[in-house]
């Protein structure tokens, strides 16, 4: 996703240095151009509903990928390679690390609110880990660099994608053993369950979106994801429809019953993550150009209402439904080094101390 091997390899998910100034350039000179000061929100059609509320530091050095927000502790826990960070969201201090890691991706919860969930894709396995203290309590073999992780409450298991070896390790959380192995045909990416024991996730490389039993275990429809790539994937449950985000600044709005896309609304280059506020019937999307794009869900013309200018390389997010807030990360890159023959694709490197969580809020 970010600053680590996985499926959204680097290379791909930041652009060229070039085409990333030039898309910053755009941003602040169409900001100017429209009266709304850079790294504010400008908005279509209505008062721009979210704003930047904060920046929070910290200063642990490494890349990223998956965030997720654990509403009941106020906090929110973030991948950073070989350790998970937790931070408080009541003052943005790191309150604890999981370590001993590989190369972690996501989190997932259990709701007994005791223990958690780590896709470590360079150890290809799932780590739990105790919240309380964040010490690690078990490691659970899966398949080859589990990405995406999730809790399906239905079943009471835990669901690791898999992105090299295609596959999605199920593990029933009581005795934390491995219950099934599900093929997929290409490589998988996030993924959201309804809470009724259904499992929905995107195929990447395929523009995909499976739907998949997580009682029998098995994929039960197939359907295009309406867009190209999709990455992040939020679901309104109690409307039955998916939000995925792609490429070409498109994401598709799904209904979850039929597969029919419903719309293809507008968002921001370089999306990696979504969200969904039912309180608010908006969907998000973070974008790496700098922009966090919200959809308007609430009738059926899905017009994006509001791009809220936060920070080039900031396109992975968590949304707390309980503080209506959004969180996303990014840093300060210094510049792309020459391609080599063993190194074709080189990543600009972090800036230390300049990783950032920027805190969105109304």
């Amino acid at each position: 996703m970010h600053m680590q091997s996985t499926a959204r390899s680097f290379a791909r998910t930041f652009f060229a240095a070039a085409l990333l100034c030039t898309l910053f350039a755009a941003t602040v000179t169409a900001h100017a151009q429209s009266g709304v000061p850079a790294g504010r929100s400008s908005s279509v059609g209505s008062e721009s509903p979210y704003k930047v509320l904060d920046n929070w530091n910290l200063a642990d050095t490494g890349g990223w990928d998956y965030l997720l927000a654990d509403s009941a502790a106020h906090r929110v826990y973030i991948t950073r390679g070989d350790h998970v960070d937790a931070v408080d969201t009541t003052s943005g201090k790191l309150l604890g690390t999981i370590t001993g890691l590989h190369g972690t991706h996501g989190v997932a919860l259990n709701p007994d609110g005791k223990v958690g969930y780590i896709s470590d894709g360079g150890g290809n396995a799932v780590v739990v880990f105790d919240r309380s203290n964040f010490s690690t309590v078990a490691t659970i073999p899966a398949g080859t660099n589990p990405d995406a992780i999730i809790f399906e409450p239905a079943t009471g298991t835990v669901w690791a994608f898999n992105g090299r070896s295609h596959d999605i390790t199920v593990i029933d959380a009581a005795s934390q053993k491995v219950v099934a192995t599900i093929p997929v045909s290409g490589k998988p990416e996030f993924a959201v369950a309804d809470g009724k024991g259904t499992v929905y996730n995107n195929l990447e490389d395929k523009s995909e979106v499976l739907k998949i039993d997580a009682r029998e275990r098995k994929i039960t429809a197939t359907w295009p994801a309406g867009c190209d790539s999709p990455s992040g994937l939020a679901m309104d449950t109690a409307g039955n429809r998916l939000f995925p985000v792609c490429d070409g600044k498109k994401m598709s709005v799904i209904d979850a019953s039929t597969g029919k896309v419903l719309a293809n609304p507008e968002i921001g280059d370089g999306p990696d993550a979504a969200g969904w506020s039912a309180k608010h019937k908006l969907a998000f999307a973070s974008c790496g150009e700098g922009v966090l794009s919200v959809v308007d869900a609430s009738g059926s013309d899905y017009k994006t209402i509001e791009s809220l200018s936060t920070k080039r390389g900031a396109r992975t997010m968590t949304y707390d439904p309980a503080t209506d807030r959004i969180y996303v990360v990014t840093a300060d890159f210094g510049p792309r080094p020459a391609p080599t023959p063993e190194n074709p694709r080189p990543r600009p490197p972090i800036i230390p101390g300049t990783f950032e969580i920027i805190v969105v809020g109304r």
